[in-house]
């Protein structure tokens, strides 16, 4: 879906398709088939943005195989369906059983972090529509924390470096621009907008910036409107914004709410906790540690990464952070104009929820109907093809 701001400037709306599971590109067309398509007519439009998830496999060989690429292109195109965005985050294997850190592998002191990057951006470059501005990926915030010694921080640099000099390429070759966007997430080198700050700062704008995850925003406790100020200040352009909510419980030292807790422990993904304290944020690295123990219960509440659907609560007594995603899109997109033109609903999680969906495509839709509806009262219109 796209919106206009009032002086004409497009928004594009869209959901990740990293909530699919698929490690080849015949399971890549056949999510388009039976969930893309049908969210799009669940939801009356005309077309309707995907942010795909390619795993490494499939980009070398999109990369390669040029009639590939072009089934790909006329799959989306046949479906109503458009692609201006790519989640380079995850490489591959993101629905295996037990995924947890091995998401932060390779990172970007790999040589092989910098070519998957630069693969997506030549794959993109090809699908984006005719009359999109540009085109955008996303990627981890350079490392999970720990090795992080600084030959590998010095290596991560120098990628950044060529990673510049790759999409300037790309966009001398094709005529479209491409962003990277380095996503801040718990417990990574780039775990905050400060630390993004003093990683990213300096970086050329036109090709690298941030991509802002909400759901991350928030379990770092992180107050949206001085966060946009500071990446604002620093220079630093949010080329996406994942909108994203995490799991937030108010009193975390009540039974009830311990065992509600209890039900989001699961196997696959890591699900970073969070909580306020007198000496500044506490963190665990995953649910099960916070609730052994690893946090305090009195000092304030917890807020859990766990992307949570942006339409419905929880089971109470906890509640979602959909206040402050609502807060980052009008801090993104209140003004007449904003540089931020891509928004990705990147709820992931459907499949390990503690009551999974029987009717995916119809969450998926509600989830992006949510998210039109506080595109529409911030003022942008949306726009039928």
């Amino acid at each position: 879906m796209r919106f206009r701001h009032p002086d004409g400037t497009a928004v594009h709306l869209g959901y990740c398709s990293n909530v699919h599971q698929a490690e080849d590109l015949d399971g890549v067309l056949a999510q388009l088939a039976t969930y893309a398509e049908p969210v799009r007519e669940r939801l009356g439009a005309d077309r309707l943005g995907i942010g795909l998830w390619l795993a490494r496999d499939v980009v070398s060989e999109l990369v390669v195989e040029p009639s590939e690429l072009k089934r790909l292109k006329g799959e989306l195109a046949a479906r109503g369906l458009e692609t201006v965005t790519l989640n380079a985050f995850p490489y591959a294997g993101f629905h295996r059983e037990v995924v947890k850190k091995d998401v932060y592998l390779p990172d970007w002191a790999d040589e092989a972090r910098l070519s998957h990057t630069l693969d997506c951006a030549r794959v993109l470059a090809a699908l984006l529509p005719d009359d999109a501005e540009r085109g955008s990926v996303s990627t981890l915030p350079l490392a999970w924390r720990t090795p992080w010694p600084p030959d590998r921080a010095d290596a991560a640099r120098r990628a950044l470096d060529r990673l510049t000099a790759g999409l300037a390429e790309i966009e001398s070759d094709t005529g479209r621009r491409i962003r990277v966007g380095f996503e801040p997430e718990p417990g990574c080198v780039v775990e905050t907008t400060a630390q993004a700050v003093r990683e990213l700062r300096g970086l050329d704008p036109e090709r690298l910036g941030v991509c802002l995850d909400a759901c991350h925003l928030a379990v770092q406790f992180e107050e949206p409107g001085a966060a946009l100020r500071r990446l604002a200040e620093a220079g630093l352009p949010v080329v996406k914004l994942q909108a994203s909510c995490a799991v937030e419980a108010p009193d975390p030292a009540d039974p009830a709410t311990r065992t509600a807790l209890g039900r989001f422990v699961e196997p696959r993904f890591l699900h970073q906790t969070r909580t306020p304290t007198a000496a500044g944020v506490r963190g665990a690295d995953d649910l099960p540690d916070a609730l052994d123990g690893a946090l305090p219960t009195d000092t304030g509440p917890w807020r859990v990464h766990f992307h949570a659907p942006l339409h419905a609560d929880p089971e109470p007594p906890l509640r979602t952070t959909a206040d402050q995603l609502s807060l980052v899109l009008a801090g993104l997109l209140g003004g007449a104009s904003a540089d931020c033109d891509h928004i990705e609903v990147e709820t992931y999680t459907w499949s390990v929820l503690p009551e999974p969906p029987t009717d995916l495509p119809g969450g998926i839709a509600a989830e992006l109907a949510w998210a039109r509806d506080r595109l529409t009262g911030l003022g942008l219109k949306e726009d039928h093809q």
